[in-house]
């Protein structure tokens, strides 16, 4: 039976490199690689917000800054923003239970201006996110129900939601230095100032998100809070003229159920007016065969997720597709895609979800079109969970991994026994994106 999985999965992986564009393997190549040097992560908090130190890091380090990476029209090839995710965490078992574990829950997400030179990635900026009363927003969960509930790393003391948490993914900056920041948890759309401290945050509508240390408006499609857990909005990025922000999705709704979302491919693409704050567009995106896309035995199709949007011009994108050991970057148009804003796909996605249908085409829906750039099939081997994608310009592009704060088993002592990952930034050189 082993033997059978393996010639299945190299008969697989010949088929998915055979449908790689020749242009692509001939022309994608690896420009630089950076690396982020060890910094304490108490010590970087204490720096960045001294109001509220970490009281033990447990050995762990600054990491998690490929979440996202955007860099702004105009700035040096070298210079990136970037933003971590909602801090070290991972699970333990206690008494047969597995417990979703915060190793450093004091910790609050950070945006970073980061600048590579020498091999070397140096955090030259760092933003940490607040409210408006210039406490941490957290990494915590928001509210039983969606959101996992929380204990600390042995697992064995509960921790309390707080509604202000963010599990920080997408980020984009303005030229007149204000973030928008997309949110796996609600999920949402979170506006933030120069300083980090959140103007607004924007939920789905129905999602009665209470107590919070900063407005909250219900803006964004109902059906969203029926997103897959830890699965939320992943990805961001800005129009040219700044109007417009462009929100992906990570994977399926899990709707009607999460059977049907965890084997559907229609994703979701937002469209969002700064102006009016209101949602102008809704678009179905459609993953790939998990199966052709990454030949690991027994690849499930719910591995499949979009971690990152950027924009090209008014009518296209970049997109990047991964599971976490493999990636895809795509174009995208969305000239004659199905603006399905409004409808019942989007206002409820009841009674029969868009999830449940094998092809949009059943209810007339059109996805985006998408065409491939570059796999990472045709690249010496990438670090895992590549999920930060920025252009440089239309030949190069920056993308970065999240190394989950290379969190590993807590040892007896206390620390953390990480597999020494590191975060990277990793620029390439690719066929002209432009259409």
């Amino acid at each position: 039976m082993t033997t059978r999985i393996r010639i299945g999965a190299i008969l697989i992986a010949l088929i998915v490199l055979m449908t790689i564009p020749v242009t692509a393997s001939e022309s994608v190549q690896v420009r630089n690689t950076a690396t982020l040097p060890n910094l304490p992560l108490a010590h970087v908090q204490r720096l960045a917000l001294p109001s509220a130190p970490i009281s033990a890091d447990r050995g762990i380090l600054l990491g998690g800054i490929g979440s996202d990476l955007y860099h702004m029209p105009g700035a040096p090839e070298n210079e990136f923003w970037a933003v971590t995710d909602r801090g070290p965490n991972g699970e333990v078992e206690v008494n047969g239970d597995i417990r979703s574990t915060a190793y450093v829950p004091e910790f609050t997400p950070m945006i970073m201006k980061l600048v590579v030179k020498n091999d070397v990635i140096t955090p030259v900026t760092i933003i940490p996110i607040t409210t408006k009363n210039g406490m941490p927003v957290t990494g915590l969960p928001n509210r039983e129900g969606p959101d996992p509930r929380f204990w600390d790393a042995t697992g064995t003391t509960k921790l309390p939601f707080n509604p202000n948490g963010l599990d920080v993914e997408g980020l984009i900056r303005t030229t007149k230095g204000e973030f928008w920041i997309a949110d796996e948890y609600s999920p949402s759309l979170v506006h933030v100032n120069a300083r980090g401290s959140v103007i607004a945050r924007y939920v789905p509508k129905g999602v009665n998100l209470r107590n919070t240390d900063y407005p909250v408006i219900e803006a964004l499609p109902a059906a969203y809070a029926l997103r897959k857990g830890n699965r939320g909005f992943e990805g961001i990025s800005l129009s040219n003229d700044e109007k417009t922000l462009f929100i992906a999705l990570q994977s399926p709704l899990s709707a009607p159920d999460k059977v049907t979302g965890d084997r559907a491919r229609s994703t979701r693409i937002l469209k969002f007016d700064i102006p009016s704050k209101n949602v102008t567009g809704e678009y179905v995106y459609r993953l790939e065969v998990g199966a052709l896309f990454d030949p690991r035995p027994k690849m499930k199709q719910t591995e499949m997720k979009v971690s990152a949007i950027a924009t090209i011009d008014a009518q296209h994108a970049l997109v990047l597709e991964r599971t976490d050991w493999a990636f895809a970057v795509y174009r995208i148009d969305f000239a004659d895609a199905t603006n399905i804003a409004g409808s019942v796909w989007s206002t409820s996605n009841t009674p029969v979800s868009l999830e449940f249908f094998a092809w949009p085409s059943d209810v007339a829906v059109t996805p985006v079109s998408k065409s491939l750039v570059f796999h990472s099939a045709t690249l010496p081997a990438m670090p895992e969970k590549i999920e930060g994608l920025a252009i440089i310009n239309k030949t190069t592009l920056a993308i970065a991994n999240d190394n989950d704060f290379d969190v590993g088993p807590i040892g007896p002592d206390g620390m953390n026994q990480g597999k020494q990952k590191k975060s990277y930034i990793i620029t390439l050189q690719v066929p002209d994106i432009t259409p």
